[in-house]
């Protein structure tokens, strides 16, 4: 075990108290130490493997709630998300204290990609009658709209479905990191939850446009 543990008498004596004389007692209160420390990284790590797990079951849970449009629902997936980054924030900082103590340097995997972020803009347009400038009379407006009304109907459904794509997409990049990277996580679930938002704007377009 001390093998393991590239500390110092120095640096033990100041992690487990000091030991003026008790030489065996100062070992043997490191190694305990020590043990703890590993136990300790060890819970982080089973922290970090379960909340990637649970990431990914939310992902596929999200897909079927976007896919009945049960809003309520998604909503809580996305509170449950942001629990288990807090949790995991958690385990990191303890994480970080132990590799402190126990004289490791952090594994240093590189960065996750960028968050992509998807805007309003990106969405497929909706066409409109308005496009079209002025109309002789109103029976020619009703006319133009009646022939929108497919292009008008799919892309509605391109909308919808393409925010919704996006929303788990997001969910399983950051997923499969365990939420590990603090600042990756909270930009991904702040993402999500953007997306969250503008997908109900599309559901309420189509509400507005074709009255379900």
């Amino acid at each position: 075990m001390l093998a393991a543990v590239p500390m110092s008498v120095a640096e033990l004596r100041r992690a487990v108290g000091r030991f003026e004389t008790d030489t065996a007692g100062m070992v043997l209160a490191s190694i305990r130490t020590a043990e703890r420390a590993f136990a300790e990284l060890d819970a982080c790590d089973t922290v970090i493997d379960e909340a990637g797990a649970r990431g990914e079951k939310a992902a596929a849970r999200l897909r079927e709630l976007l896919a009945l449009e049960a809003a309520d629902d998604v909503g809580a997936e996305l509170d449950a998300l942001e629990a288990t980054a807090s949790e995991v924030r958690r385990s990191m900082a303890v994480l970080q204290l132990m590799n402190r103590i126990l004289g490791r340097d952090a594994d240093d995997e590189g960065a996750p990609q960028a968050v992509v972020r998807l805007a309003e803009d990106d969405l497929p347009p909706l066409p409109s009658s308005y496009d079209d400038g002025e109309y002789d009379d109103l029976m020619a407006m009703a006319d133009r709209e009646a022939e929108l009304a497919p292009r008008l109907e799919h892309a509605h459904r391109q909308r919808v479905s393409r925010v919704a794509a996006h929303l788990v997409n997001v969910v399983q990049g950051v997923a499969r990191t365990g939420f590990a990277d603090e600042r990756f996580a909270r930009d991904a679930l702040h993402e999500a939850r953007r997306c969250y938002e503008l997908w109900r704007r599309c559901l309420a377009e189509r509400r507005r446009d074709l009255g379900r």
